[in-house]
């Protein structure tokens, strides 16, 4: 990697808005572990000033002076870091995971190792391989094994490790691998298969680097996205958030963003611009997405920020109806009828989201969100045919359509939402 570092560490390469090691320390917080501590070597000053920046008072920086013969060094110094920890979650720094790709190991509970049994070939060359027993347990690890099955860089591990660690460099081996080997034959090392539908990736080169890029892209969308997210909004909002995660930006103040824009919008289609008003309304929809995938890209996301995204989302959906509703008077329309219908297109949209957000609370199975969709009843659907009926000068239509589809997609949620299996 060094066209890319220019001979700095690599753990302070970027990627998605992260230099590395911030990456793997809010990937360790974020499965609920207490504090990290992250063992520097080469370039260790700017390595542990980004370290300590990532997560203040919950990150330890310790010093391995002895980082050139190999991991196993790195790791026997933490252990005075870790006197106290009867075990501990391990992770190098130069390896991305998917979210949910180390639920498993820490949910294990024993000494593991995170394993891809099918990995591509062409990483399966310069990767550590992992020998396993009949029942699934680590036999060995190294480089010059031929089985299929590799390490991908994350291990749950007792403290006995660092006996281990000792043990195996006194034959001669300093590595990490040689460690973890050193404890399967000392006491049981279970396997945990990485988990379907969920990635890692080793980063050695400026090619592993654009995979990373493009897996964590990849990952942006979610499974639930309506016709409209997934086949237009996040055409466009995946590449502005991938240059926004860049900038020292909260995701809480994208999400205010987005709402200005709907506010905006709001007023213009109060004033009869129902291009431009829907153009905002429409630019608000796909910003709306940017803030989410920022604080994914970062590992900031949260329930605070959550929360705050959707009172932000209401408030805009209330503005466009009353802006809707303001102009359809204008207009010449009857204002019982206008009341009616901005009731009806608030209550939808408020209903749309309350209804999902109960189902999934209750712990009710939901039906296919993705079919539901093409009712074209959630917001991004909704905000779609506001822009395309006020771009045609029909406000009252749009009033009368969106409360439609929203109020038809809370009620088939609700029909067919089903208690989970016994």
């Amino acid at each position: 990697l060094r066209t890319v570092t220019g001979g700095g560490s690599k753990a302070l390469v970027r990627l998605g808005g992260l230099r590395l090691v911030e990456r793997a320390i809010r990937t360790l917080l974020a499965l609920g572990l207490e504090r990290v501590v992250v063992v520097v070597g080469y370039h260790a000053g700017p390595v542990a000033a980004v370290a300590r920046r990532a997560a203040p008072g919950r990150v330890q920086v310790v010093e391995a002076p002895e980082w050139r013969e190999g991991n196993g060094a790195s790791l026997a110094a933490a252990e005075p870091a870790l006197a106290d920890d009867p075990s501990f979650v391990l992770m190098t720094a130069d390896h991305v995971f998917a979210d949910g790709a180390l639920d498993g190991l820490v949910a294990t509970g024993q000494p593991a190792v995170l394993v891809d049994p099918d990995v591509a070939e062409e990483e399966w060359e310069e990767a550590t391989k992992v020998r396993l027993n009949p029942r699934g347990d680590v036999v060995d690890l190294g480089k010059a094994l031929h089985d299929r099955t590799v390490d991908c860089g994350a291990f749950l591990l007792p403290a006995a490790v660092f006996d281990a660690a000792r043990a195996s460099r006194a034959k001669g081996d300093a590595s990490l691998s040689g460690a973890v080997a050193e404890l399967a034959g000392q006491e049981r090392v279970v396997a945990v298969p990485l988990r379907s539908g969920t990635w890692w990736q080793d980063i050695d080169t400026p090619a592993d680097l654009r995979r990373a890029g493009r897996l964590l892209r990849r990952s942006l969308p979610r499974p639930t996205d309506g016709p409209v997210s997934r086949l237009l909004n996040r055409r466009l909002s995946v590449p502005v958030s991938w240059l926004v995660a860049r900038l020292p930006v909260s995701p809480d103040v994208l999400s205010a963003v987005s709402f200005l824009f709907g506010l905006a919008g709001a007023v213009l289609l109060a004033l009869g611009q129902g291009v431009a008003g829907g153009a905002l309304a429409q630019a608000c929809s796909i910003l709306d997405g940017v803030d989410g995938e920022v604080a994914r890209l970062t590992l900031r996301a949260g329930p605070r920020g959550t929360l705050l995204d959707g009172y932000l989302d209401r408030l805009g959906d209330v503005a466009l109806c009353a802006g809707l509703g303001l102009w359809a008077v204008d207009q010449g329309a009857s204002e019982a009828s206008v009341v009616l219908l901005v009731v009806a297109a608030t209550a939808g949209a408020v209903l749309s989201m309350a209804t999902k957000d109960r189902v999934a609370a209750l712990g009710l199975e939901p039906p296919s969100e993705r079919r539901l969709g093409w009712v074209l009843g959630g917001r991004d659907g909704r905000l779609l045919l506001i822009f395309i009926l006020a771009a045609m000068g029909r406000p009252l239509w749009a009033l009368g359509v969106t409360g439609a589809t929203s109020v038809l997609s809370s009620a088939l949620r609700v029909g067919f939402a089903r208690n989970p299996p016994p």
